[in-house]
């Protein structure tokens, strides 16, 4: 069943027998790690929101043609001064449907802070239900550097406020880490501290693989935390903190996908300049 699924993938895409070609050079190890990734592969739209403004449909079926089979978007109204403004004035449902005949779903959705305080959030989760997302992550709080640790925890009991509602809504609210949550306040790692704060059942966590240039790993996390993730983001670096394709690079994939599952990831979504989207295809997930 699964060859013909793997068939029936390179026949209906563009990969055809390079994908064929890919998949045949994986050393063992990295088949294992793709094998143990048994959900389909998604891609966070930030990274290419230079491409989707100037041609939204085309780069979906771009992504779509690549192996990508959901998008994780960026609020229109949260991100319209920063790469989204072209979606501000498009009906959701168009929004939504030009995703899905693309080929592609949008399960999970960045929105900016500010979107779940309490005159913002009805309106957000209406989006939500609109677009028929499961997830609202929030992409960090933007906190200024001066932030002390009791202002991480504030900021962590409105979003717990909010997720409230966003539960009783149907919908999974989730937050989503930088680097600078990897940093030291009060003695105290933020990001650990957040952990402590956060409802668990309320929000789940959406883990930045990047923070592997500052030694953090997300096997070491999701082990730590079990059943506290919702999602991932992607991508793959080298020692020098070069960006590299899925498989390339330091990160022990084999030993992520397995973590992960103990972590209670639901999704992976792929953020990476758009050159490295396709050779990480095949690494994660021999379709």
């Amino acid at each position: 069943m699964h060859t013909i699924h793997r068939r029936s993938f390179i026949k209906k895409t563009t990969l055809g027998l390079g994908a064929a070609f890919a998949l045949s050079q994986l050393p063992k190890e990295l088949l294992a790690a793709a094998a143990a990734n048994d959900m389909p592969i998604g891609f966070q739209s930030w990274s290419v929101k230079d491409r989707l403004g100037k041609d939204f449909t085309g780069t979906l079926k771009t992504m779509a043609d690549m192996g990508y089979k959901l998008i994780e978007l960026c609020s229109p109204k949260g991100y319209a001064q920063i790469g989204f403004g072209f979606l501000a004035s498009m009906p959701t449902a168009d929004i939504k449907k030009t995703i899905e005949d693309a080929g592609l779903t949008c399960p999970s959705c960045h929105f900016g802070a500010a979107e779940f305080a309490d005159d913002k959030i009805d309106d957000t989760i209406q989006f939500a239900h609109d677009m028929g997302l499961t997830q609202m992550i929030c992409s960090t709080f933007w906190l200024p550097k001066t932030a002390t640790l009791n202002d991480y925890l504030a900021a962590a009991d409105k979003l717990n406020k909010a997720a409230e509602k966003i539960k009783a809504a149907g919908i999974q609210a989730g937050f989503h880490n930088h680097e600078f949550e990897f940093a030291t306040l009060d003695g105290q790692l933020i990001y650990d501290a957040l952990m402590k704060q956060f409802n668990p059942d309320l929000v789940k966590m959406q883990f930045q693989t990047e923070v592997i240039n500052l030694g953090y790993k997300a096997a070491d996390y999701f082990n730590k935390y079990p059943g506290r993730f919702i999602s991932s983001h992607l991508s793959g670096w080298t020692a020098d903190k070069k960006e590299v394709p899925i498989g390339k690079g330091v990160i022990d994939w084999k030993e992520f996908f397995a973590a992960a599952k103990t972590g209670g990831v639901k999704n992976y979504f792929v953020e990476m300049e758009f050159d490295n989207f396709k050779d990480s295809v095949p690494y994660i997930h021999p379709i």
